[in-house]
C-alpha cells in the first residue's frame, strides 16, 4: 500500500473543488512521525464546514483509493468522518469552516493544498506548556475514586467488573507515566513504546492482569495503588497541584473498615 499515492489521489480529487479551501495532513503524518502502521488523518477547511455535500465529495475521493468497507459519517463527533478501505487503510478527516481556523495553531499540520494560504495565518504552537494542572488533579482523584470502589466489587461478588476496574486503573497509570516523560508529541492511542522509558515499561510489565477471583482482584488493586500513588504524589508536587489528602485518607479508612486493607508502607 503506497500511502503517499493515496494522499496524492485524494488531493487530486478535491484540489479543484470550489467549496474546499484547504486540506492538511494532521495526526502522525502532520507531525512527521508516521510509521508503516499509522492511519492518515486530514484536516479539511470547507466553506460551509461538515456538510452533506462535503461528505459526498470526501466519500468519492476516498473511494478512488480502494473499496470502502467501513464508513462513519459524523457519528463520533459532528465534524469527523472515519473510513477504512478493504486493505485496512484507515483514513480520517476533521472538517472545519474558515472562521474556525482561528481556534487552531499550526502545530502538527502539513499542507496538502492551501488555496487561501491559511497555514501562514495560524499561530505557532505553544512551547513548554507542561501538564494541565486541572486535568492532573482530576486524574489523581479519579484513580482514588476507582480504587475506593473495590469494596463494592468484592461485596457484590462482581469479580468480572473488578477486572474492568483494574484496566481503568491501568489506563490512569499509563497516562501518569506519559506525563512523567513529558513527551512532546503523543500521537494516537496506539503509540506507547516511544512515549515511556524502559523503567516505566518494566513497571507496567510487572503489574498483574488478574483472574476474576476475590483474592486476585484485591491483590491487583493494591499493586496498582503501590505503583500509582507515590509517583502521582511526586508529579503533583512538581506541577504545584494540591494532593487530595483527605480523599485518599478517607478511601484508605473505607478499605480498612470494609476489607481490612491497610495503607501500604511503600
Amino acid at each position: 500500500m503506497d500511502k503517499a499515492a493515496v494522499i496524492n489521489d485524494i488531493a487530486a480529487a478535491l484540489r479543484n473543488e470550489p467549496t474546499i479551501t484547504a486540506l492538511f495532513l494532521s495526526g502522525s503524518y502532520g507531525a512527521g512521525i508516521e510509521d508503516a502502521y499509522s492511519d492518515i488523518d486530514f484536516l479539511a477547511v470547507s466553506h460551509d464546514g461538515p456538510t452533506d455535500e462535503f461528505a459526498a465529495l470526501w466519500r468519492e475521493a476516498v473511494g478512488k483509493t480502494g473499496e470502502i468497507v467501513l464508513w462513519r459519517d459524523r457519528q463520533v463527533k459532528p465534524t469527523l468522518i472515519n473510513a477504512i478501505t478493504a486493505d485496512w487503510l484507515r483514513i480520517d478527516v476533521d472538517i472545519i469552516n474558515p472562521d474556525q481556523t482561528a481556534r487552531r495553531n499550526a502545530g502538527g499540520l502539513k499542507v496538502v493544498f492551501d488555496h487561501g494560504r491559511i497555514l501562514e495565518t495560524l499561530q505557532l504552537p505553544p512551547s513548554g506548556t507542561g501538564p494541565n494542572p486541572a486535568r492532573m488533579k482530576w486524574q489523581f482523584e479519579e484513580f482514588i475514586r476507582i480504587f475506593g470502589l473495590l469494596p463494592l466489587a468484592i461485596g457484590r461478588g462482581e469479580y468480572l467488573n473488578g477486572i474492568t476496574g483494574i484496566f481503568h486503573l491501568r489506563n490512569l497509570l499509563i497516562e501518569l507515566l506519559i506525563e512523567e516523560t513529558a513527551a512532546p508529541n503523543r500521537g494516537g492511542a496506539l503509540h506507547l513504546n516511544r512515549l515511556i522509558t524502559e523503567e516505566q515499561k518494566q513497571v507496567l510489565a510487572g503489574l498483574p492482569l488478574p483472574s476474576p477471583t476475590k483474592e486476585a482482584i484485591i491483590s491487583a488493586n493494591l499493586a496498582y495503588a503501590d505503583a500509582y500513588l507515590p509517583r502521582a504524589r511526586r508529579v503533583a508536587t512538581k506541577i504545584g497541584v494540591e494532593w487530595p489528602e483527605r480523599f485518599e485518607a478517607a478511601t484508605w479508612a473505607h478499605l480498612k473498615h470494609t476489607l481490612g486493607i491497610e495503607l501500604s508502607d511503600t
